[in-house]
């Protein structure tokens, strides 16, 4: 007995369903969870650790805002200059004298073989007074005044990681509207994975942890030799110690920075932030990878149907429902997030980023020298 159809199109069905369950088991419930607002004045102090590398143009704008947070259990401000050579160390130093809760950690070599980053940021963890730990990075911004308050009340159910969410600012163009798509995809799978109870990265531009849970993985020592992960191959080691993860979603505690100008300048960025990849525990792997793999299977079919044409019918109805259905659950999540983008995009958007996501990882496979600044 012959099937109605050709293998081809069950295989585009089966990735289809495979996405409609992320859908509806992960990306929509996350968006309709409620949002615990607790008092911010039974919060502990805080210290904040932002690390700069001739950063600055950026630090110009970051300092004064992080100085008008509101925050009443009183916080201090650690920023590590590592290694800058424009001016940076004057313009903290200016900063400490005005406020004295704002402290300068300067950075003048790095020791041979160990990630830059992760040795300024250890440095600068191990000055701070308070035990709550808040990051983000030089060339990011809060949201609001109430950032450190927002993300801080995301200790109290209890957890000893907070993760936040990081947003691009909008601006013209495609490529933005793209880097954006990509954040609120990227920030939909890790925040409704660990909100399902499998958190498996997050992104140092939104981020708190306690002391304790930094010393529970031994800080960076598993990867301190690799240019990346300081986000996410620390909460990778966090759960691996047992360490309580929380999301914190709120509008007032993200952070907002401005996306690479250039498709090279994003794709370097890109490729960095996937070189954390192969560290991650095979349950992450494989979890991550299905919802990215039936992704690109389901355009990798779909391209091939469109050369059958007894299959034309069912193509195009698997396609419009699949495409219709995650194209709403997109536009839900941008909403839940505050980072929303036009409806009619959301389907181009999420073709090119699945094509470009496999440019990546084979580029990845090729090329793995990464660097730097």
């Amino acid at each position: 007995m012959s099937l109605p159809f050709s293998p081809a199109v069950w295989l585009l069905l089966a990735c289809a369903l495979v996405q409609l369950y992320y859908a509806g088991y992960y990306f929509l419930p996350f968006t309709r969870r409620p949002i615990a607002s607790g008092p911010a004045e039974d919060a502990e102090p805080v210290s904040v650790v932002v690390c700069a590398h001739n950063e600055l143009k950026n630090l110009r704008h970051l300092l004064p805002l992080l100085v008008q947070q509101e925050y009443p259990a009183g916080f201090e401000i650690i920023v590590v200059d590592d290694r800058s050579n424009d001016g940076t160390a004057g313009l903290i130093q200016q900063f400490t004298q005005l406020y004295p809760h704002i402290r300068l950690v300067s950075v003048l070599t790095t020791p041979a073989d160990l990630s830059p980053k992760k040795y300024a940021l250890t440095l600068g963890i191990k000055v701070a007074r308070y035990e709550h730990l808040l990051f983000t990075d030089a060339d990011c911004w809060p949201a609001t005044n109430h950032w450190i308050s927002a993300m801080q009340q995301g200790f109290a159910e209890p957890a000893d990681l907070v993760l936040g969410y990081s947003a691009y600012a909008p601006a013209p163009g495609f490529l933005n509207k793209l880097i954006r798509f990509e954040t609120l995809l990227t920030g939909a799978q890790y925040l409704s994975f660990a909100w399902r109870g499998n958190p498996y990265m997050g992104v140092g531009r939104n981020l708190a942890y306690t002391k304790s849970c930094f010393q529970a993985t031994k800080g960076f020592a598993s990867h301190l030799r690799r240019l990346g992960g300081d986000d996410d191959l620390l909460v990778q080691d966090a759960v691996a110690q047992g360490q309580r993860v929380a999301v914190q979603t709120r509008p007032e505690a993200q952070t907002v920075s401005w996306p690479a100008q250039t498709w090279a300048a994003w794709w370097r960025q890109k490729r960095r932030h996937l070189s954390a990849g192969p560290r991650y525990s095979w349950k992450d792997k494989v979890r991550i990878g299905t919802f990215i793999g039936t992704n690109l299977l389901f355009y990798f079919t779909a391209t091939l149907l469109v050369f059958s044409r007894p299959d034309w019918i069912p193509l195009a109805v698997i396609w419009a429902v699949r495409t219709g259905a995650m194209s709403a659950t997109y536009a839900q999540l941008g909403r839940h997030l505050a980072d929303r983008l036009p409806f009619w995009l959301l389907p181009v958007l999420d073709a090119v980023y699945f094509l470009n996501y496999l440019a990546l990882g084979i580029s990845l496979f090729l090329y793995r020298t990464l660097r730097w600044k």
